[in-house]
């Protein structure tokens, strides 16, 4: 496995195979915890792992260094996915200085006994030589948490980036040009959709401002390290900080007996009459991860769910509410489903979308029981304003 990056700058961090969930996000293709090491005149670490591999970042350092020679940890981000091996680095590198921001170091401290750790606060902008190599560091406050920075090697053009442009992908392969493009864009694409999506403007507002720098590397805290096709992934993030909608309609469901199911069906039946991409999703068999990152870029959405206990089928209801946290911008959608003697799921799952500021197309559409003809004609014209929507995007 090729770990350099250019001259005396390494990766060395863990692949994590078989995690399938962060905090809730499925992630089917593992992930890695990215570290990197710059051995000049001084050394520096950029970025730990999680707490239960810190022997094995230990141990890829030791490699490279003796732990007495590493003069600095540098932590862009306090989550413990990146800051839980800082404990155990601290303590196995006794020459070492942390180097954060002023938030960082508040955070840490909430996290961890830091009273022992020397610690170096350093400003946005400011500028470290390691000797033939520089360090430079950037706040970029949430994206995606406020004390989050990223750090720039000046001399190699190198930007690591924190959870910018990363991707929870587990792979052999450390670079973009050795990798299934094809998955790592997918896998790209769902992290900014469950994790990066509430923060379009200051991810926008981080791009405007590191738009000077010479970047001929970014290095991710997860996935692939991107050094040929960034401006790929470059231009996807302009268009999901946007929410830039597609020519797609996406329509979710949640069914008791078949009956919002068959209105499900009906919509997305009127919706494929017209030219744009439809997707029927049942909840009850869809994780939220998927089903979220489908929604990011649909131009229309509309959610069915039957009436339980006077009140949205509860898988719904989480979908809605992880749904709703993450802010998706710019849809328009309608709710409906089938109830017995209130139609009180699909009202409330209108109040979901009407909390999300999606555009209306229609009142919520519900029927008693079983939808007739009449119901069912009334979902696929409801489909086809969907559509016609998706259309204009």
């Amino acid at each position: 496995m090729n770990t350099v990056l250019t001259d005396n700058v390494f990766w060395v961090g863990y692949i994590d195979w078989p995690v399938r969930d962060f905090h809730g996000y499925k992630t089917v293709r593992g992930s890695t915890y990215n570290a990197y090491l710059v051995v000049d005149e001084k050394t520096a670490l950029i970025d730990a792992v999680k707490a239960p591999y810190a022997a094995e970042l230990l141990a890829q350092i030791q490699a490279r260094v003796p732990l007495e020679k590493v003069d600095y940890v540098v932590c862009n981000h306090a989550e413990p996915d990146h800051s839980g091996g800082l404990p155990a680095v601290m303590r196995a590198c006794p020459n070492a200085t942390l180097l954060c921001n002023a938030k960082c170091k508040d955070a840490l401290a909430r996290h961890f006994d830091t009273r022992g750790w020397k610690i170096q606060v350093v400003a946005d902008t400011e500028k470290l030589s390691l000797g033939r190599r520089t360090l430079q560091f950037f706040d970029t406050p949430m994206v995606h948490w406020p004390e989050s920075m990223v750090t720039y090697l000046v001399e190699e053009g190198i930007l690591f980036s924190m959870d910018a442009f990363g991707q929870h992908y587990a792979s052999g392969f450390r670079f973009d040009d050795e990798s299934d493009m094809c998955e790592v864009m997918q896998e790209a694409k769902t992290y900014y959709a469950n994790i990066v999506l509430p923060y379009g403007r200051p991810v926008a507002a981080t791009l405007a401002r590191l738009g000077g720098l010479t970047l001929k590397m970014v290095a991710p805290s997860h996935g692939v390290i991107w050094r040929s096709h960034f401006g790929r992934i470059l231009a996807a993030y302009q268009e999901w900080m946007v929410c830039k909608p597609a020519r797609k309609v996406v329509v979710a469901y949640c069914s008791m007996w078949g009956s919002t199911r068959a209105m499900a069906e009906a919509v997305a039946a009127g919706a494929q009459a017209l030219p744009v991409e439809v997707k029927l999703i049942n909840v009850d068999a869809t994780h939220d991860t998927q089903i979220v990152t489908e929604v990011m870029d649909c131009a229309a959405f509309a959610a069915g769910s039957a009436t339980l206990n006077m009140g949205i089928m509860p898988r719904m209801a989480a979908t809605l509410t992880y749904l709703r946290g993450l802010k998706p911008q710019g849809k328009a959608g309608f709710a409906f489903g089938s109830h017995g003697w209130a139609a009180k799921g699909s009202e409330e799952a209108a109040r979901y979308l009407d909390a999300m500021q999606m555009k209306p197309v229609r009142e919520p559409l519900a029927c008693r029981f079983a939808p007739d003809a009449e119901v069912l004609e009334a979902c696929r014209a409801a489909g086809r304003a969907l559509a016609e929507v998706a259309q204009r995007a």
